[in-house]
């Protein structure tokens, strides 16, 4: 199964997963998203969603120095960030577990 579109639809909520662990910049964010299983996710695809959410108000953003190369802008996530992952988890457990049992079960005749 291609997984691209999936990754789509869900990337916002496992940014938001992942800043809520631990406050991260661009990059870190790509490494966490893969270590925890989502291989396939592009760099600008997580670029763009930290830039989006940032604008929308779920994320908050500052800069930390680094002596090794330009600047780390980390973002981290606030309470509007914090309800929509809440809203988002709940949406996602239900939907996964209709998915789940329509699998398990399918189309019977």
């Amino acid at each position: 199964m291609d997984t691209t579109q999936l990754l789509k639809g869900v990337l916002d909520v496992a940014v938001l997963a992942v800043v809520e662990a631990a406050d991260g910049y661009g990059y870190d964010v790509v490494r966490r998203l893969r270590t925890a299983g989502l291989e396939d996710v592009g760099d600008a695809s997580v670029y763009g969603t930290l830039r989006r959410l940032y604008a929308g108000g779920a994320l908050s953003s500052y800069v930390v120095p680094s002596d090794e190369g330009p600047h780390r802008k980390y973002y981290g996530i606030n309470a509007q960030g914090r309800a929509m992952l809440d809203a988002q988890r709940k949406e996602w457990q239900e939907f996964a577990g209709t998915m789940t049992r329509l699998l398990e079960t399918g189309e019977r005749k």
